[in-house]
């Protein structure tokens, strides 16, 4: 269900944050219809021609997808591994409509990984949850269903909220008021207080962080972090450090979350310890070692990942920078 195209143009090709959505509201209406009305078997049968829409009419995201599929798979990729990448996405993208309405019973959602995470939060401390636009991130709403008596995770999202802001609306109005994440707007003066009340309350913080972050020019007082060129499938890639920067701020743990999509009605919910910053950090010099050691650790993970999985990752957009070349 691939109703947003995160490739359009855009006057400032390095900031993804204000690349309009391209989406139909009528559009997005009738496939969470379909969704509602005629069940997960039927509206999957309209992935296909979206799938195919979007595979035929975005160029620049079927640059970015074959780009991206050579360096994960190898040479030889077809147009069907693009195919097949862009209907895993929209696949991910109609579960959303069911993981938002409570329908865990369509889903088989394996968890590992997730005692270390769940211990910080009955401790009330908090940590971060680093992801990736890999697979779903909703799939982490398994940990809060798989038991009466397994600990409840409360995740706040935070992103900026305006680039997708049709998509989002639609899925708000149909989410399960005790589904409904919990989005703490980045890019806001008011976002670090907010952050840090929420982990103090023992919440987890989600960031996707395999896209750089803006400039600084909407709001100079929010920390944006700094830009590093890491190997990432065997060519340099740029990485920001911001999500990092917070956790060493703010003395938080920092794990690895991915929800991965396996095809069908599977899912397969991971964690893995990534840094701990949960102790200050007096010396400035071993702190940018070990927030550039952290990086390096995601940067490889993520790689780890892609190569695993290659149809889990829906990054879209330039993520090398070869346009510009």
């Amino acid at each position: 269900m691939s109703v947003v195209d995160p490739s359009d143009s855009n006057p400032r090709p390095d900031d993804w944050s204000r690349k309009p959505e391209r989406s139909n509201m009528l559009a997005l209406r009738v496939i969470c219809w379909i969704a509602l009305t005629c069940g997960r078997s039927v509206a999957r049968l309209v992935l296909h021609p979206i799938s195919i829409y979007f595979f035929l009419f975005s160029p620049t995201a079927r640059r970015n997808i074959k780009r991206y599929l050579r360096r994960a798979i190898g040479p030889d990729i077809g147009w069907r591994d693009g195919y097949r990448l862009l209907y895993s996405f929209a696949s991910t993208v109609l579960d959303r409509v069911y993981f938002l309405r409570g329908r865990w019973d369509l889903f088989d959602v394996s968890i590992t990984g997730n005692v270390p995470v769940e211990a910080e939060a009955l401790a009330g401390r908090g940590a971060f949850l680093l992801g990736a636009h890999v697979g779903s991130f909703e799939a982490l709403g398994a940990c809060k269903h798989r038991s009466p008596d397994a600990p409840r995770l409360r995740a706040a999202m935070l992103m900026f909220p305006d680039n997708a802001r049709q998509i989002n609306a639609i899925l708000h109005a149909i989410c399960l008021p005790e589904m409904r994440p919990h989005v703490i707007a980045l890019g806001r003066a008011h976002s670090m207080l907010e952050l840090r009340d929420w982990l103090d309350a023992g919440g987890m913080a989600g960031l996707l962080a395999d896209r750089t972050l803006p400039g600084q020019d909407s709001d100079p007082g929010v920390q944006r972090g700094n830009n590093l060129s890491i190997p990432f499938l065997g060519e340099p890639a740029i990485f920001n450090d911001g999500p990092f920067r917070l956790a060493v701020l703010l003395r938080r743990k920092v794990y690895f979350m991915s929800g991965l999509y396996l095809g069908g009605a599977r899912y397969d919910v991971q964690f893995e310890p990534l840094a701990d910053f949960s102790v200050r950090i007096t010396d400035p010099a071993e702190r940018e070692r070990r927030i550039r050691e952290a990086v390096q650790s995601y940067v490889t993970r993520l790689e780890d990942l892609c190569r695993k999985y290659p149809y889990n990752w829906f990054n879209f957009h330039d993520f090398w920078l070869e346009d510009g070349r």
